[in-house]
């Protein structure tokens, strides 16, 4: 049974990603999941002089202790400008001076969502391209393009884009049990 962290990399309380994490997580059983809801959290904006004067943030310490116990991670991240947000890329910008290799030995279900049809996959596709520099392992990724009609209360509606979460999903798992 794998330490499964999950949460969306925005800080909004009404984060579509984080609904896509919640709907994610509530597929899988036989591991232990715990869900963090980000819009719970808040973090200064990383700067070498606030670092130096103060230190590591408090709540960034214990976000990395939750990091260190945990075998894998569901991601959602959120698109800002065809980027990922500010908010997120600031997280990884502090955890990265507490520890370069943060995510080592760590497996991602990676996965974006957005209003618009592209579904956030651009801001995906750059954070796929950091997780290995700070050591973890990307083993499947999911974008749900065109949230508000293609998500409601029973989940994925578009069975295409269903069949394919859950392929990833599955994917994810599997390698959980190598």
């Amino acid at each position: 049974m794998a330490e499964i962290l999950a949460f969306a990399g925005s800080n909004s309380s009404t984060s579509i990603n984080f609904k896509l994490v919640e709907h994610t997580v509530s597929l899988v059983q036989d591991h232990d999941i715990q869900t963090l809801n980000m819009a719970e959290y808040d973090f200064p904006m990383y700067s070498e002089d606030h670092e130096a004067e103060h230190g590591f943030p408090d709540a960034l310490v214990k976000l990395k202790e939750r990091l260190e116990h945990s075998d894998a991670m569901v991601l959602s991240v959120n698109e800002h400008n065809g980027n990922p947000s500010a908010y997120f890329k600031n997280i990884l910008d502090w955890l990265s001076r507490m520890d370069r290799n943060f995510l080592l030995n760590t497996k991602f279900m990676l996965m974006s969502t957005s209003p618009g049809r592209f579904g956030g996959v651009r801001s995906l596709v750059v954070v796929e391209g950091m997780i290995p520099k700070f050591g973890g392992e990307v083993v499947s990724t999911f974008s749900l393009k065109s949230f508000n009609e293609n998500f409601g209360e029973a989940g994925i509606l578009d069975d295409d884009m269903k069949s394919q979460h859950q392929k990833a999903l599955d994917t994810f798992l599997n390698s959980l049990n190598k």
